[in-house]
C-alpha cells in the first residue's frame, strides 16, 4: 500500500511540473517565439513538429501519464504530424474526452493571434535572402521591380487558395477542416490511385529546398568574410570550410531549444542591418543612377533573377500549420494581405535604392558593396545569423529524411536508425555528418550565391508558390469555382511553369559552368 501511494505522489508530482512546464512553453509560443527565424520559408512548419519539447510537446507527457492507466494514448488536437505520411489529427472529439481536462484538449493547446502569424511571415518572406535583390534588378530592370510586385500578389493568392484545400463541406453543409498539411493536400489529389504519391513529391521538393537553403548559407558564410577580410590569406573556400567546421555539432542536435533562443534576437539584428543598408544609400542619394534603371532585360541572366525574387516569397510550406494554430483562422486571409503588402513595398524599395546606389557594380550580395569601414561589421552580423539559421533547414531535412527512410514503420527503405533506448545510431550520426559535408562541398564546388538561390526558386520555390496550388486548388475544389478563379488558377500554373522551367535551365547551366571552371582550378 505504501508502495502504491509512493507512485501515485510521484505521478501527480511528475504531471504538476509538465504541466507548469507547457504552461511556460506556451507563454513563450504567445510571446512570438515560437517560429521567429526562418525567414526562407523552412522553418515555422518544422518548429511545431521537431521541438515538440520547446514549444508545445510536453503536454503529450502530461496525456501519456494521466491515460497510461487506461491503456489509450491520444494524441492532441491539432498536432502536426508534418509531411510524413500525409494523415493528419484524429476529430476533435477524440481529445476533448480526455478525462474532461481542458488542457489534453485542442482548447488548451497555445493559439497565436492574427499578428503574431503575421510576425512569422514577415520574417518568412522578409529574411537574409532579400540581400539578394538588388541583384536581380541589376538583370532585370523595371521588370525586375514588376515581378517584385508580381510575386507579391501571387503568392499572397497561392496561399490562400492553399489554405482552401484544407477544407470540405460536410453533410450538413458546414465548412470543416479535413486535411493538416501540405503532404495532406497532394495525396487527396493522388488518391484513390496512387494515396501516398503526391506527398512524397512534396517531401522531395521540401527536402531540396532544406538541403539548398543550408548550402546557401554556407555559401554566404564564406562570401561574406572573405569579402570582409580580403587582404587575409583566406580563401573564400578556406572561409567555407571554417563556417562548415562550426556547424559540424548540428550533426549532434536532439532538438532545436538551444538554436530557437536567439531566434528573436537574429531576426532583430537582421532588420537593423537592412535599415543600415537603406540609411547608407539614402545618404549618397544625390549620386542615384536612375538612367541606369532600364526597361531591357539580360536574356541569359534574367531567368535567374526569376528564381530570386520568388525564393525570397516562399512560405506556403508552412501556412497550414500556421493557419491551424491562430486563435481566429478567419483573420488568415487578411494577414495574408498586409503581410505580403508590406513584403511588397519594403523589397520593392530596398532593392531599388540598393541598385540606384551601386548600379552596374553591384554584387550578388548587397552588403559587398558596403565601404571596408562598415562592411566587416555588418558582415560579420550576417555571417553569425546564417550559422545560427542553418541548424533549423538542417534539422527539418534530417528529421524529414530519417522519417520517411528509416522511421516510417514497415514502409521505411533501411533500418531505424535509432535504438531501443532512443539514441541515435553510429551510423545514422555518420549521415548526418554526411549531409554537412556534403553542404560544404557544393559550396566549395559551386561558391555562386545567386546562381544557387535563382535554381532553387525555380526549382522548388515556383512549385511549392505557383504551380501546386493552383493545381491542387483546380483539382480539390473545380465545381465549386468561380470563372475567374479557374482562370487565374490556370494562368498561374502557366505561367509559373514557363518562369521555372525557364529559370531552372539557366540557372543549371550557370551551375555547370561554374562547376568546370572550378574543377580545373
Amino acid at each position: 500500500m505504501a508502495t502504491l501511494l509512493r507512485s501515485k505522489l510521484s505521478n501527480v508530482a511528475t504531471s504538476v511540473s509538465n504541466k507548469s512546464q507547457a504552461k511556460m512553453s506556451g507563454m513563450f509560443a504567445r510571446m512570438g517565439f515560437q517560429a521567429a527565424t526562418d525567414e526562407e520559408a523552412v522553418g515555422f512548419a518544422h518548429c511545431d513538429d521537431l521541438d515538440m519539447e520547446h514549444r508545445q510537446g510536453l503536454q503529450m507527457d502530461i496525456l501519456k501519464s494521466d491515460s497510461g492507466e487506461e491503456g489509450a494514448e491520444l494524441p492532441l488536437e491539432g498536432d502536426i504530424h508534418y509531411q510524413r505520411d500525409g494523415t493528419g489529427p484524429p476529430p476533435p472529439s477524440a481529445t476533448k474526452e480526455a478525462d474532461g481536462c481542458p488542457e489534453l484538449s485542442g482548447q488548451g493547446k497555445p493559439k497565436i493571434t492574427a499578428w503574431e502569424a503575421g510576425w512569422n511571415v514577415t520574417n518568412a518572406i522578409q529574411g537574409m535572402f532579400v540581400l539578394g535583390l538588388p541583384y536581380a534588378i541589376l538583370h532585370g530592370g523595371y521588370l525586375g521591380l514588376f515581378l517584385i510586385i508580381f510575386a507579391a500578389v501571387v503568392c499572397c493568392y497561392t496561399g490562400k487558395i492553399l489554405i482552401a484545400c484544407l477544407y470540405e463541406e460536410n453533410e450538413d453543409g458546414e465548412i470543416v477542416r479535413v486535411r493538416d498539411s501540405y503532404v495532406d493536400i497532394a495525396n487527396a489529389c493522388c488518391a484513390p490511385r496512387f494515396p501516398t504519391l503526391g506527398g512524397r513529391i512534396v517531401n522531395v521538393a521540401q527536402i531540396i529546398e532544406l538541403v539548398m537553403t543550408c548550402i546557401l548559407y554556407v555559401v554566404v558564410s564564406g562570401n561574406l568574410m572573405y569579402n570582409s577580410f580580403p587582404n587575409l590569406p583566406v580563401s573564400q573556400k578556406s572561409w567555407s570550410i571554417i563556417a562548415t567546421a562550426v556547424l559540424l555539432p548540428c550533426a549532434f542536435l536532439k532538438n532545436l531549444k538551444a538554436v530557437s533562443k536567439f531566434s528573436l534576437l537574429c531576426t532583430l539584428a537582421h532588420f537593423v542591418i537592412n535599415i543600415l543598408v537603406i540609411a547608407y544609400c539614402l545618404s549618397r542619394a544625390r549620386d542615384w543612377a536612375w538612367d541606369k534603371v532600364k526597361f531591357y532585360i539580360d536574356v541569359k541572366k534574367f531567368p535567374i533573377s526569376i528564381g530570386i525574387i520568388v525564393f525570397s516569397y516562399t512560405s506556403q510550406i508552412f501556412l497550414p500549420s500556421l493557419e491551424g494554430n491562430m486563435q481566429n483562422p478567419k483573420e488568415f486571409h487578411c494577414m495574408m494581405n498586409w503581410t505580403h503588402i508590406a513584403a511588397c513595398i519594403l523589397k520593392g524599395l530596398f532593392a531599388l535604392v540598393a541598385y540606384l546606389t551601386w548600379a552596374d557594380e553591384t554584387k550578388e550580395v548587397i552588403t559587398d558593396n558596403l565601404p571596408s569601414t562598415i562592411r566587416a561589421v555588418v558582415n560579420i552580423f550576417l555571417v553569425a545569423k546564417a550559422l545560427l539559421s542553418y541548424p533549423l533547414p538542417f534539422f527539418a531535412a534530417v528529421e524529414v529524411l530519417e522519417r520517411s527512410l528509416f522511421q516510417d514503420g514497415n514502409r521505411a527503405f533501411f533500418p531505424n536508425c535509432y535504438g531501443g533506448d532512443g539514441r541515435l545510431k553510429s551510423w545514422g550520426l555518420t549521415l548526418r555528418c554526411a549531409l554537412v559535408v556534403f553542404t560544404l562541398l557544393m559550396a566549395i564546388y559551386v561558391p555562386h550565391f545567386a546562381l544557387l538561390m535563382g535554381l532553387t526558386g525555380s526549382l522548388t520555390g515556383a512549385g511549392l508558390c505557383f504551380l501546386l496550388p493552383s493545381l491542387f486548388h483546380l483539382k480539390l475544389l473545380w465545381r465549386k469555382l468561380l470563372w475567374h478563379h479557374v482562370f487565374f488558377d490556370v494562368a498561374i500554373f502557366v505561367i509559373g511553369g514557363i518562369c521555372s522551367v525557364s529559370g531552372f535551365i539557366h540557372s543549371l547551366e550557370g551551375l555547370i559552368e561554374a562547376f568546370r571552371t572550378n574543377i580545373e582550378d
